[in-house]
């Protein structure tokens, strides 16, 4: 009886992960593939302007230069609510001004060198996070796809009794379908940590939206600002009439000499150019997860606390820890080249379960070469995809329309699988 009832927890279990996999695995697939070229999301701004500046810190001084160099070029458009400033780190070392609707590279006197151009790192950064879709819609069927992951990777557990036992078992040598099983369930064990960490932080990211908008429907009268106000702290009361710009350079010097082992990694000045102005300023802790600490400072540069990011409550530090958890931003290079690894680790699982069902049904004697062939133009497209704008990008410039020409890619290569298996059809 005990056995029976196993063998019917298998069965359910094999059938509930290849139902999910067949509903998600296309856009699933979709999702690996950017989600690993991401990861080097800086070192792609550095390939798409390797001539802006660059340089390893920048004085108070320059950051305050800079900061009003910009809202100078601001002058006779609508006035910007934030000024994000930002600084130097190992992973990009470069100085960036951004408004509400602009952005520049500054060099170490805080002048300002060009606007920035780095349009195919942010196109690549929106088809990971929204599938260029609106923000709401795509990040919450981004978040849906993490949560999806989480089933899959307990479904293929359940469904596979001897997966552990079988870890090392790899049959590589073999032309059939036998080794693609065995790739698939290997690498899915080798990975599992990783799965389960990157679909669990990315759930939470993607749902965002969705929790914190029901949040602030329950329980903060809709008021969504209120609703994240104990996690990332609350907002000073706004004041419009004119004011010269905040003193950044008292803020920097108190935190350099206050927090001598905090690194500022942005400068963040709110309403900039107004009484209510305030600033906070984003500093990086070493040995943490957390992407960083916020530093609240007036418009005189007087220090008013943190967030708690780094100290508060166990909910603020762990939804301070997501990010950097998700997209490997912490522990310099070697921790993204394990990341690139076990992400193309995760992209050959997701390819491999199609084929996997394909091949099973081909056994079953109700085999469907079309739908073989758009797979194999799925898998070949996808990464074909982002090759096609990344060379748009180096040939025509920032200006390329990189989301009609990827998803234009990705068709043509579809059909053109589809069409060679047609052609292999009556050839047989």
């Amino acid at each position: 009886m005990r056995k029976e009832a196993e063998t019917g927890l298998v069965q359910r279990s094999l059938a509930a992960h290849s139902a999910i996999g067949l509903i998600c695995c296309a856009l699933l697939y979709l999702i690996c593939v950017s989600g690993t070229a991401v990861v080097l999301y800086e070192e792609w701004q550095r390939l798409e302007q390797p001539g802006a500046p660059e340089m390893a810190t920048i004085a108070p001084a320059s950051v305050q230069r800079a900061a009003q160099n910009v809202l100078q070029r601001e002058e006779g458009s609508p006035t910007t609510t934030h000024l994000y400033v930002h600084l130097p780190v190992p992973s990009l070392p470069r100085t960036k001004v951004t408004t509400d609707t602009q952005a520049f590279h500054v060099d170490g006197d805080g002048a300002v060198v060009e606007p920035e151009k780095n349009a195919w790192a942010e196109f690549l950064l929106a088809l990971h996070y929204r599938l260029n879709l609106p923000a709401t819609i795509g990040m919450t069927l981004v978040g849906a796809f993490g949560a999806m992951i989480v089933a899959l990777s307990i479904s293929g557990i359940l469904a596979h009794p001897r997966i552990f036992r079988d870890a090392f078992r790899l049959r590589a040598r073999r032309r059939d379908e036998v080794a693609t099983v065995d790739w698939h369930n290997r690498l899915a064990v080798w990975t599992l940590p990783f799965a389960l960490a990157i679909a669990l932080t990315g759930s939470v990211i993607g749902l965002f939206y969705v929790t914190a908008g029901g949040l602030a429907y329950v329980g903060y009268e809709g008021d969504s600002e209120a609703a994240i106000a104990p996690v990332f702290g609350d907002e000073p009361a706004e004041n419009a009439a004119p004011a010269p710009v905040a003193n950044l350079v008292t803020a920097l010097e108190y935190m350099a000499r206050e927090f001598p082992e905090v690194r500022p990694s942005y400068v963040i000045l709110h309403d900039p150019g107004t009484v209510g102005q305030h600033v906070q300023i984003v500093g990086l802790h070493p040995q943490r997860l957390i992407f960083g600490e916020y530093y609240a400072f007036d418009a005189n540069g007087r220090f008013h606390g943190t967030a708690g990011l780094a100290d508060g409550e166990i909910g603020q530090q762990l939804a301070a820890s997501v990010y950097n958890l998700h997209f490997g931003n912490f522990g310099g290079l070697p921790v993204k080249i394990a990341y690139i690894l076990f992400g193309l680790a995760l992209c050959i699982v997701v390819a491999t379960g199609t084929f996997i069902w394909l091949n099973k049904r081909e056994r079953q004697g109700s085999g469907a070469p079309l739908l073989r062939a758009g797979w194999w133009g799925l898998v070949v497209g996808v990464p074909a995809g982002l090759v096609t704008t990344l060379a748009a990008r180096l040939l025509i410039g920032n200006e390329a329309a990189f989301v009609p020409v990827y998803w234009a890619t990705c068709l043509l290569v579809l059909v053109g699988f589809v069409f060679r298996g047609l052609a292999q059809k009556r050839q047989n």
